[in-house]
């Protein structure tokens, strides 16, 4: 029986960009693609990603206010985000981690560094869904006693 994989959500207007987030994430987790803010939205309430790759600069809402509804949505607010931005200055880089972002990748992408801050947010998920499974156990123990 094969291993479930995580899921990625990427939001990202331009096709060239997905093209190579994708290329560099594929063999490991199943992509999903959003293009637009409002997509977006709905995409990571449907599918419930395990993490969403987030450009600032998007059609019909930016990543700013993207990530502002995620983070006020019970169902989505606990989605790691990592902000993928072309956007240099680090005030922007500021404004998208006080926001709630768990980390910022700027373009052009270095392929490795992306995979390893993919990676290390996607162990941090699956890391957490184990200690809630453990306390969950544990509770029911402790329920029974």
């Amino acid at each position: 029986m094969s291993e479930k994989r995580n899921k990625i959500l990427i939001v990202e207007d331009s096709e060239l960009n997905i093209a190579v987030l994708v290329d560099i994430l594929k063999h490991d987790y199943d992509m999903f693609v959003a293009k637009d803010g409002i997509e977006a939205i709905e995409k990571a309430g449907d599918i419930m990603p395990d993490l969403i790759l987030l450009d600032i600069v998007l059609p019909k809402m930016d990543g700013y206010e993207v990530i502002k509804l995620l983070k006020e949505n019970p169902g989505t607010s606990e989605i790691p985000i990592i902000f993928v931005t072309a956007l240099s200055n680090v005030d922007n880089e500021r404004k998208g981690l006080m926001l709630g972002a768990d980390d910022y990748i700027q373009k052009p992408y270095d392929p490795i560094s992306v995979k390893l801050r993919v990676d290390i947010q996607i162990r941090i998920v699956n890391q957490m869904r184990t200690i809630k499974l453990l306390s969950e156990e544990i509770a029911s123990w402790m329920k029974d006693d």
